[in-house]
């Protein structure tokens, strides 16, 4: 169904409002939404979607209490851990982006290792964006850019410096839990970007209302500017 190359975005919100609902603890919730996500990354291969980037957590979540940040990276690091063996196998490349100064040098460990065991010649790059904000990275990435290049700088250049310099631009992003806005998700790269928001939960997300994101976003005329 996806044309050649299909970037994705994924905010998967509304786990807490999940596990509030289901009368379970908000940890439980993101329990939920982290199986979710192994579902999501099984869809999105089988869709044959080259690129899928999912927000894990932001650099606004650190604001949280001290328990459910703590809780959070306890199952940060479980999960990533989970997942090599199962990227290896279904020919997963993982990747992640943020701010990794934040993580405990445990989560760290997890992340390159993630990183140096999966291939980037699988069929889905998988990216996280955990500690992430677009303002950050955008600020992250001009403060490595060599004072030379600031008054000629060109937007292919600085797109060089940004976490994502390795993936395309998102061709539609997907935000569950039933807000409407990017939350300082891909700043820079969702110029273009389709943007389909969904009342669903992110742990109640199904396969067929992620395929029709996908069919919505097939039948859109894309200009860009043009």
């Amino acid at each position: 169904m996806p044309e050649q190359s299909l970037s994705v975005g994924i905010i998967m919100d509304g786990n807490r409002r999940y596990a509030k609902g289901q009368g379970l603890p908000a940890f439980e919730g993101h329990v939920r939404g982290y199986k979710k996500l192994r579902e999501l990354v099984l869809w999105a291969k089988e869709l044959r979607v080259t690129h899928l980037t999912v927000y894990a957590f932001s650099t606004e979540n650190w604001k949280r209490t001290q328990d459910e940040v703590e809780l959070l990276m306890t199952l940060f690091e479980r999960a990533i851990g989970e997942m090599i063996e199962r990227s290896k196998r279904e020919g997963i490349c993982m990747r992640f982006i943020g701010d990794r100064k934040m993580c405990s040098h445990q989560l760290l460990a997890i992340i390159e290792k993630a990183e140096s065991e999966t291939s980037e010649e699988n069929a889905l790059m998988l990216t996280i964006a955990l500690s992430y904000g677009g303002r950050d990275e955008l600020l992250r990435a001009i403060r490595k850019l060599p004072k030379d290049m600031l008054e000629k700088l060109t937007e292919e250049e600085l797109s060089g410096y940004l976490d994502t310099k390795e993936n395309p631009d998102p061709n539609i992003i997907i935000r569950t839990g039933g807000e409407r806005r990017l939350s300082n998700f891909l700043v820079w790269q969702s110029i273009y970007s389709e943007l389909y928001f969904t009342d669903t939960l992110w742990p109640d997300f199904s396969k067929k209302e992620f395929t029709a994101a996908l069919t919505w976003y097939q039948s859109r005329e894309r200009k860009n500017g043009a």
